[in-house]
């Protein structure tokens, strides 16, 4: 991708949706929306650490939690 790309926060969302909660690889989904995986790798630390989880995302957290883990 050619310049800098101003992609919206549900765009983002929906991108890290797919590696979070569908489980596909990071490069991958990367590939397939044209997006860097360094840009991948930032949004999903970003709404990971943003208190902004998928529920599915955060379910995992609370097992983990829960496990002492």
């Amino acid at each position: 991708m050619m310049g800098t790309v101003n992609f919206t926060e549900k765009f983002k969302r929906d991108a890290v949706a797919q590696v979070t909660e569908r489980g596909y690889p990071v490069k991958e989904v990367s590939e397939r929306l044209d997006v860097s995986t360094h840009s991948l790798c930032a949004w999903k630390h970003k709404h990971a650490h943003d208190g902004m989880l998928s529920p599915i995302e955060f379910e995992r957290q609370q097992k983990l939690n829960n496990q002492g883990v």
